[in-house]
């Protein structure tokens, strides 16, 4: 049975999981890249960095899936289905290696990466798409790959089997939170925190 998980999904102390300001050029907004350099120094991100715990949480990004659903926020900057030619921020070779589901008010036609990405675009509501995503995985799994306002609607929805939330030691003040409205959310999971000699602690929350 295919489980929806998230995994790696970075968070600041003050529960921001992307920062204000959100453009072309700054992807997470004011707070570049200090939510996700635990990742990039891990042997997973790059052959001459550090294994151990981080490394190890890393590694399941990719475990068993086969599908990702993202929202337009993490697909692009405010604005960029105006724009016909962009194709994400990640280059010619995204990260993610399977089909990947973008949920946005702004379809358009399904565009063919390298390394085995192909993104499509659904207008639909969590339910929905979960229900179009489960036909193309087979008994594979779907990462949900955010950004916190898609994964805040999942998790309302009670549709998220796994969620790895990696608390980073730094303080956002702004940006867009992923907890707002899920007051007992934990309730329904097995909570274990792991941390790391890197500084971050890393949540799971297990249904």
């Amino acid at each position: 049975m295919s489980l929806v998980r998230v995994q790696n999904f970075s968070i600041s102390l003050d529960g921001f999981g992307t920062g204000e300001g959100q453009s072309r050029d700054l992807h997470f907004g004011h707070a570049g890249d200090r939510l996700h350099e635990w990742m990039f120094a891990t042997r997973y991100w790059d052959s001459g960095g550090s294994g151990g715990i981080d490394d190890s949480f890393a590694r399941q990004f990719e475990s068993g899936i086969g599908a990702e659903i993202m929202g337009a926020g993490k697909f692009g900057h405010p604005g960029w289905h105006e724009d016909p030619d962009w194709k994400g921020a990640w280059g010619p070779n995204p990260p993610f290696h399977t089909p990947v589901f973008v949920l946005t008010h702004h379809p358009r036609p399904s565009i063919e990466m390298d390394g085995g990405t192909t993104f499509h675009f659904l207008d639909a509501p969590p339910a929905e798409a979960l229900k179009t995503v489960l036909g193309v995985v087979g008994d594979r799994d779907i990462r949900l790959g955010g950004g916190p306002t898609v994964i805040r609607e999942f998790l309302a929805a009670g549709l998220v089997d796994h969620l790895h939330v990696v608390v980073v030691p730094i303080v956002l003040g702004r940006g867009v939170r992923l907890w707002e409205g899920l007051e007992g959310v934990e309730k329904d999971y097995r909570v274990e925190a792991t941390s790391s000699p890197s500084g971050v602690t890393h949540l799971t929350f297990t249904r």
